[in-house]
């Protein structure tokens, strides 16, 4: 059996936030079994699995993104948009736009210290729509 589920997320400031227990509220009846696949529908953001108690690495992977991919180098085009909107394509493709989490015993089975980012890369992203597709 597959459902899906589309959710707009309220507009998030650039960073990165946790947003498990957002993406868990949205399926109306989780399986017993089978997997999660989330997909965000835009250009600059990503989402990923990572470190979920110490708020700490959230402040370490901005700065490392940063480092990675900074703003205002000269030898970018699209600028159009703003300084932080070609680095945010950029560092979407470095994450990706998709996560696939297993189901079992009808939870999320993610690691004790993990759970679900949203990676916001620009200064106002707005609203953020993702598709949550459950596969049992």
């Amino acid at each position: 059996m597959i459902e899906q589920y589309t959710i707009a997320l309220p507009p998030h400031p650039r960073g990165f936030h946790l947003i498990t227990d957002t993406v868990r509220q949205a399926i109306s009846q989780m399986p017993d079994k089978g997997l999660t696949h989330v997909f965000i529908k835009h250009t600059s953001a990503g989402l990923t699995v990572n470190e979920n108690a110490d708020p700490s690495v959230r402040v370490d992977y901005e700065t490392i993104f940063n480092k990675l991919v900074p703003e205002n180098d000269p030898q970018y085009i699209h600028t159009f948009e703003g300084p932080d909107d070609m680095p945010a394509h950029v560092k979407s493709s470095l994450v990706g736009s998709s996560i696939t989490i297993p189901i079992t015993d009808g939870r999320f089975n993610l690691g004790t210290w993990q759970g679900i980012y949203l990676c916001e890369f620009r200064n106002h992203g707005g609203s953020r729509k993702l598709v949550i597709t459950v596969y049992s």
